[in-house]
């Protein structure tokens, strides 16, 4: 099951939820303003960083600078009061399953959320047999030069 953490008007959370919902991807949305993030829920987003608050802590927000605050410092225990009580630190959306991680929205990176069956079964759905083929691999080749066009410039 994907967990999906938001905030109301955050533009990235409503592309991510619409990503899904598109997708008929099953998702739990929790959210950080509306929904009092427990310990062990902030310890399991912490343990799935790869470089730890840093990749979850907008250290741009407003009360580092108006509070002088210096999570290094912290413990553990403090750190996640810290968060439970000024939960727009946290970037947003943050997108977790079993297996993925991810902090923001990227339309190419949010794919890793799709079952492996079903990308694979994508990735070789549409062959020249396909009585739609004319279409979806115009569209797939179209993808691909774009893709080329991005990538080499």
């Amino acid at each position: 099951m994907i967990l999906l953490y938001t905030s109301h008007g955050c533009a990235s959370c409503r592309k991510a939820k619409d990503w899904l919902k598109e997708r008929k991807i099953p998702f739990v949305e929790k959210n950080i303003f509306t929904s009092i993030l427990q310990d062990e829920e902030l310890k399991m987003i912490l343990r799935r960083t790869e470089n730890g608050t840093e990749d979850i802590i907008a250290k741009r927000a407003k009360i580092f600078s108006e509070q002088n605050v210096d999570l290094e410092d912290m413990t553990m225990k403090e750190l996640m009061d810290f968060i439970r009580k000024n939960p727009s630190v946290l970037k947003r959306p943050i997108i977790m399953d079993e297996n993925n991680f991810m902090v923001g929205y990227d339309s190419e990176d949010i794919e890793m959320f799709i079952p492996r069956q079903l990308r694979r079964f994508a990735e070789s759905a549409c062959t020249k047999k396909c009585p739609n083929y004319e279409i979806c691999g115009e569209v797939r080749k179209e993808d691909e030069e774009k893709d080329c066009k991005e990538g080499c410039a």
